[in-house]
């Protein structure tokens, strides 16, 4: 650490760039005490409809999206730095006072970033977005974790890994992700080549933002091996690459392969340009960049073997460390030191939580339910909440499958969907509330019992995230899991988690179990199963068993053929604007040159 700064006076923040936000929070070092902390929504949000930017956008005719597209904009990204880190120091200042906070007391700075999220540059780090020539093109911005349009692409990179006996296949349970960098990768390849071969760095935001920041860049350990199939030392080989596609050999050498930087290292530090944005110090430590679910377990101090923390959010990703090397059907990966030197870090997810309890309250509930929200003050999830915690557990007669963004784990199929089962006309909105909530409850004891069968023993759930202000929610996971169930004590879980990796960073603690156990905390067992209700959910997990086998190992693919059939349509009302867009302007010339 600075030795001109008083240890037990330092400073370090922690930003967490989320799905719809970026989030700053102030931390200090000796205790983990948080003194402030400021947000910012993305202006452009996440583009899955249209391209919000670009000159296209300008004039008023965005480019549309395809299905299962979602991208971002970078330059939202630089923003967060501009706008919530400088908020961030004020409100702390604010509240503590400038002798407390002051911006000289700053020793470290550490981001996390959602994953896989992928940004196309320059060999300088510029995003092909922000080129004249792409600012219209859909590819040449950033692809969004949830951008699930390379399901083809990443079906082909398994089916070829599993005919080649690639051993690295097996340290991802055996399936490749749609998300990921090699499926993103291969999608660009095929579908924009002109954009493709611009691309001299195939970059995740995790690094992209570092390198704003400290103008290096370093590939992060935990998305090269979680994301980026780089197991032992090694990416997959050229001569694999070529069999997807020949004009893909080069991929890794070319666009992927650089420095690698061990997590809670120092990236680099803070350059005057970033420190001019930040109001931060020129000079202080800028640690790796990592993943939110990753940095979220030393903030919970939750990084010890059995104990699973599962981040919840629009998305669920659950991550545990392990003392050995275990293959786990549909896991994202074991990785060793992927979350903290020492031990084989794993990660599961789950595509959808919290954005399926969204779209219900968005796309399925009466007026009359809103109103009632309304009149009370609180939200439609709040109310919804309610009146589902009245109900006996099986009252509502449904079962629901948590799939409406996909399958991550254990099936690692995003061309699967959601489904309800048992619904009459004396169903209610809060019956189908309650039912989604069970299911996204079953869909983590599915992967919990996973990892339990394939020797990594799962003895504690930690939650972290925006959703585990939901007690209903909570008690329904601890007893369809029959775990205790912890909480973290902040509400800054992955913005404090990179703080740590900031002051590990900085010099202040060795490494970032140490560093976890100082400034890491949660409330142990905060939620307990309740047998009779435990018993309950066991019936109700037997038939989300029966439905999830059924749709999501191969006995019926009508889920995908309906991924089809909708590709089609698209495709064909595409096809119908263009030509309709293309007559119209015909028929306008010719009617100037009648007027003419």
């Amino acid at each position: 650490m600075a030795p001109t700064v008083d240890p037990r006076r330092a400073l370090v923040v922690g930003v967490d760039y989320g799905t719809l936000s970026g989030r700053a929070v102030i931390i200090r070092v000796h205790d983990g005490a948080e003194l402030g902390s400021a947000v910012l929504a993305y202006p452009h949000a996440v583009m899955d409809r249209t391209l919000t930017a670009g000159p296209a956008a300008d004039a008023g005719t965005p480019v549309a999206l395809r299905p299962d597209w979602a991208l971002q904009v970078p330059s939202d990204y630089v923003d967060v730095l501009r706008s919530a880190v400088p908020a961030a120091l004020a409100a702390a200042r604010a509240e503590h006072g400038a002798d407390v906070v002051d911006p000289s007391l700053v020793v470290g700075i550490g981001t996390d970033f959602t994953a896989c999220t992928m940004v196309p540059t320059t060999a300088d780090g510029t995003p092909l977005s922000e080129l004249p020539q792409f600012a219209d093109r859909p590819h040449a911005y950033v692809k969004l974790w949830k951008h699930h349009a390379a399901q083809g692409q990443a079906d082909r990179i398994n089916d070829l890994a599993h005919a080649r006996g690639e051993a690295w296949i097996n340290r991802y349970g055996g399936l490749i992700s749609s998300e990921w960098e090699f499926a993103k990768g291969l999608q660009l390849l095929e579908e924009d080549r002109e954009v493709y071969d611009a691309t001299e760095h195939w970059v995740e935001a995790a690094d992209w933002i570092v390198w704003q920041l400290s103008g290096r860049y370093v590939r992060n350990a935990c998305t090269a091996g979680y994301k980026g199939i780089y197991q032992d030392g090694t990416y997959p080989s050229e001569e694999f690459l070529a069999a997807l596609n020949p004009d893909f050999a080069g991929f890794v050498a070319d666009k992927l392969a650089h420095e690698i930087g061990s997590l809670g290292a120092a990236a680099g530090t803070l350059t005057p340009e970033a420190a001019a944005w930040t109001g931060l110090p020129e000079g202080i430590a800028v640690a790796v960049g990592n993943v939110d679910a990753h940095v979220t377990a030393p903030a919970a101090g939750a990084v010890e073997p059995g104990q699973m923390t599962a981040i919840m959010g629009t998305s669920t990703c659950h991550v545990m460390n392990g003392s050995s090397l275990h293959e786990v059907p549909g896991m994202c990966g074991a990785v060793d030191g992927g979350i903290v030197d020492g031990l084989w870090g794993y990660e599961a997810g789950q595509s959808g939580v919290g954005d399926i309890f969204g779209w219900f309250v968005d796309t399925s509930v009466p007026p009359a339910y809103v109103d009632a929200a309304a009149a009370r003050g609180i939200s439609v999830h709040e109310h919804l909440t309610e009146l589902a915690a009245r109900q006996q557990i099986g009252e509502h007669g449904l079962v629901a499958l948590d799939w409406h963004s996909g399958n991550r784990s254990v099936l690692v199929d995003h061309e699967l969907s959601g489904v309800v089962v048992g619904q009459t006309l004396a169903t209610t909105p809060e019956d189908q509330y309650r039912a989604l909530l069970e299911a996204t409850a079953f869909g983590t004891r599915t992967i919990v019992e996973a990892f339990n069968a394939s020797g990594v023993p799962v003895t504690e759930l930690v939650v972290a995230g925006g959703l585990l202000k939901n007690a209903l929610l909570m008690q329904i996971y601890a007893d369809v899991t029959r775990l205790p169930l912890s909480t973290i004590a902040s509400e800054q879980g992955p913005a404090l988690g990179s703080a740590i990796h900031a002051a590990v960073a900085a010099g202040a603690y060795p490494d970032v179990r140490a560093a976890a156990q100082v400034m890491g905390r949660r409330t142990v067992a905060a939620y307990t199963p309740i047998e009779a209700n435990a018993v309950r959910y066991d019936a109700l997990f037997a038939e989300y068993t029966l439905l999830h086998d059924y749709f999501g190992r191969g006995e019926n693919t009508v889920m995908h053929r309906l991924k089809s059939i909708r590709r089609a349509a698209t495709s064909a009302e595409t096809a119908q604007t263009v030509v309709a867009e293309a007559t119209e302007a015909a028929m306008a010339a010719v009617s100037a040159e009648v007027l003419a």
